[in-house]
């Protein structure tokens, strides 16, 4: 069986340290040859100008395929497009197109007066401003402001009507969640590659409250397993173990592309990766 290709999410530094994390983690992972990497806007697009300075420098000095985030959030269309340019005139063809979050402390998203209202005019609007290749949101389990699961699918469909070339999931515990949902896209006539977006979890904590905020399911068996990995200090090998599993399951299930996203610590990506049989192919060296 083929292995996957691999792609992974990376998050723009704050400060010093973060960009100390940030490129160990690019220089850990580069050499697993993804097919490309992401780099996220952050919450109500906060990190817009820091997205930019990472994207251009990991594209630049690092070779690797980046796909840039873009959302929707407190900005014009003009300003928004903007964006889009600046990071083609850097040499970025794909774009993670998502309507975005809103600001801390607003409880729903509010399109700006003059903004796109949502993911799909986005899509549109860079679909005829370039040559991009457009990554849109999918969800395994219902979107927190979903109806029900199927106007998740409903909206995937709209994405991909307005131009999405593939979608990337929201993290799941369990392959049958991504299954039951790639299933339920192709009935409804779904034909862009759907990347399972597979979490590691490197502290469980903080990714049980992520999951709650974000809609995830979480099943009974993953958070007693974590319990008791916390009392015997073996959270670590608990952590490569289900998301070794999970991936397996995944690729055994006909998945040809998984999406890590690795919260700037590349450890446990890594550790996976090569446990499913997939090793470094080239040494890292930046490009002068």
């Amino acid at each position: 069986m083929p292995a996957p290709r691999l792609s992974f999410e990376f998050f723009p530094p704050q400060s010093l340290d973060a960009s100390f994390r940030l490129w160990d983690t690019v220089q850990t992972l580069a050499p697993l040859a993804p097919s490309f990497v992401s780099v996220t806007y952050g919450a109500g697009g906060t990190t817009r100008d820091l997205t930019h300075d990472a994207v251009a420098t990991i594209g630049a000095h690092y070779g690797l395929n980046v796909a840039a985030h873009l959302t929707c959030v407190d900005a014009t269309r003009e300003e928004t497009l903007g964006i889009a340019q600046r990071y083609a005139e850097a040499g970025v063809r794909e774009i993670v197109a998502l309507r975005g979050d809103p600001p801390k402390g607003q409880g729903r998203f509010t399109p700006h007066p003059d903004g796109f209202a949502d993911s799909c005019e986005l899509i549109e609007a860079l679909k005829e401003a370039g040559d991009f290749r457009i990554h849109v949101g999918a969800y395994p389990d219902p979107h927190p402001e979903a109806a029900d699961a199927a106007a998740d699918v409903t909206w995937l469909k709209r994405k991909v009507e307005a131009g999405a070339d593939a979608a990337i999931t929201q993290f799941f515990f369990e392959a049958d969640t991504y299954f039951r949902f790639r299933d339920a896209c192709e009935k409804a006539g779904i034909d862009i590659p759907i990347i399972p977006g597979i979490l590691p979890i490197e502290n469980w904590r903080g990714v049980r409250k992520f999951a709650e905020r974000c809609g995830a399911h979480v099943p009974a068996w993953v958070s007693d397993a974590f319990e008791t990995a916390e009392r015997d200090g073996r959270s670590e090998l608990l952590a490569t173990a289900i998301c070794t599993e999970l991936c397996s399951d995944l690729i055994e299930g006909g998945v040809e592309d998984l999406h890590f996203y690795t919260l700037n610590k590349p450890g446990l990506t890594r550790d996976v990766a090569h446990a499913l049989g997939i090793t470094p192919e080239v040494t890292l060296e930046k490009v002068a």
